[in-house]
């Protein structure tokens, strides 16, 4: 690993900017792969995704006959076989953590900060390679599920097709939510340098907060709970809103992408002010 990135900074010496950013992602994708959990949790996460449409959508197909009018209503039969979202958003945003917390556990920091002094060129590229492959893995995972969980919504339970209004967006957006997710977990990493503060923060956030809200007198909840980073986030792979306060798809989406991005300038901000 060392001698990888010493030839990383060699390259950037011998050819200028445009080599040293192909040598940095080059890095920054052997560094996430050299993380000893990352196969694991991505391939957790693709289990966690697909299981829960096999669960929930099977579960409803065999209690349908019992649901009430309301609740036959209130179902939706796309998002419900992407629940596993939610349980997979924890993988994702602890694999975002250790991805940078790791470093600086072992030290390799600052041989990584040696190769490459730019600082702020090693944290937008490791977000953005950390980035493509969770994109790339939970979307993969989004759309098995879906397909998986319509196979199983057989009788008189509703389906959904892709071409049926919002469906399409919310199968991709479950991809974007989760690669949002690892970005912000990258971001506490980045913050805390420490595994079990980045990783209390994450969970703080998307699990603590929530239900400290919904503590609150209703009226005060209602007008809070929708703008939370993860509830707010999370509507993009919804197709009927979870709540009458819920945000619009779009909205919640570019409002969490707006956590990420604040998340993300305070880490470049105390980057260049601390010393490693």
């Amino acid at each position: 690993m060392n001698a990888h990135l010493v030839r990383t900074a060699a390259e950037g010496r011998r050819h200028g900017p445009r080599a040293r950013l192909r040598a940095t992602a080059r890095s920054e994708w052997v560094k996430l792969w050299s993380v000893r959990s990352a196969p694991a949790v991505l391939g957790a996460t693709a289990v966690v995704i697909v299981l829960g449409a096999l669960v929930l959508c099977s579960g409803y197909r065999s209690g349908w006959a019992s649901m009430s009018a309301s609740e036959r209503a209130a179902f939706d039969p796309a998002s419900t076989s992407l629940r596993g979202i939610e349980p997979a958003q924890l993988f994702v945003g602890a694999l975002g953590v250790l991805a940078v917390t790791g470093e600086y556990g072992t030290g390799l920091i600052r041989t990584t900060l040696a190769a490459t002094p730019q600082r702020a060129q090693v944290l937008v590229v490791k977000g953005l390679v950390l980035g493509a492959v969770v994109w790339a893995v939970t979307t993969a995972s989004s759309f098995g599920a879906f397909a998986l969980g319509q196979h199983l919504l057989t009788g008189p339970v509703p389906h959904a097709e892709l071409e049926d209004p919002g469906v399409l967006r919310a199968v991709l957006g479950g991809g974007l939510y989760l690669t949002l997710i690892a970005l912000f977990g990258t971001a506490l990493g980045a913050l805390s340098r420490s595994t079990p503060l980045g990783l209390a923060a994450l969970f703080g956030v998307l699990l603590v907060l929530p239900l400290m809200v919904g503590l609150l007198p209703s009226g005060l909840a209602d007008g809070i709970l929708p703008y939370l980073p993860g509830e707010a986030g999370s509507q993009v792979w919804h197709v009927m809103p979870p709540s009458p306060h819920s945000l619009g798809p779009w909205q919640g989406f570019s409002l969490f992408a707006l956590d990420v991005v604040v998340s993300a300038g305070a880490v470049l901000t105390l980057t260049r002010k601390r010393d490693v």
